[in-house]
């Protein structure tokens, strides 16, 4: 094969790839018919900031993001938490929205600790919910359910771990967890705000998993 013809179809290819990446920028939903769910989220059961028990049942029918933090955290967690404010005023007033705070401190994350630093956020915490329990179950749930940490870190005794991550999941009323994004990028937060109100037109469907 010629150098010539080597090179016409390096430059194609990579023309259809910069068309795909163009498209998917400029007109949302264009590959959502290609992407599978990330995963889908296992049953739980953990204490809001006020003391009341949370279960995947209850956020059946809901759109969510959900996301792992700490209350201590001098360093990514604030930005972090700055920038759900930014998810959290485009979408506060839509019914079936909601946002999801684990922390991955429970050790010093009680529900009483929980609870004065939802009060310092001044936010609905109907909507905004703060999320406290077994460190083990919190991990799992982060490795497993929404899929914000890799799972090998399973392998480390619990009492050695800690996540510190700043990716969201994006969970729609099946309970799938559609897509990752970074907490500390612009970007990917219009998209998510983008993308969560495409999920909250959509009717709920059967299960992709149970």
């Amino acid at each position: 094969m010629s150098k010539k013809r080597i090179f016409y179809i390096g430059f194609f290819v990579a023309l259809a790839v910069l068309f795909y990446f163009i498209m998917t920028w400029i007109i949302p939903g264009y590959s959502d018919k290609q992407i599978n769910p990330v995963s889908y989220v296992r049953p739980f059961a953990f204490q809001t900031q006020d003391g009341k028990t949370l279960t995947d049942k209850d956020m059946k029918g809901k759109v969510y993001v959900a996301e792992f933090f700490f209350t201590t955290c001098k360093g990514i967690c604030p930005d972090m938490n700055n920038n759900m404010r930014k998810v959290y005023n485009q979408l506060k007033d839509e019914k079936d929205f909601y946002i999801l705070s684990f922390t991955c401190d429970p050790e010093t994350d009680s529900v009483a600790r929980m609870k004065h630093y939802a009060d310092s956020m001044k936010v609905d915490t109907r909507k905004w919910v703060f999320l406290t329990g077994r460190k083990d179950s919190l991990y799992k749930a982060a490795r497993v359910s929404y899929t914000i940490d890799d799972p090998v870190s399973n392998l480390t005794p619990i009492n050695e771990q800690f996540i510190h991550s700043q990716h969201w999941a994006l969970v729609d009323k099946n309970g799938d967890v559609r897509k990752i994004y970074d907490g500390l990028k612009n970007r990917d937060i219009q998209r998510l705000i983008k993308e969560a109100k495409k999920l909250l037109d959509k009717k709920q469907e059967p299960a992709t998993a149970s």
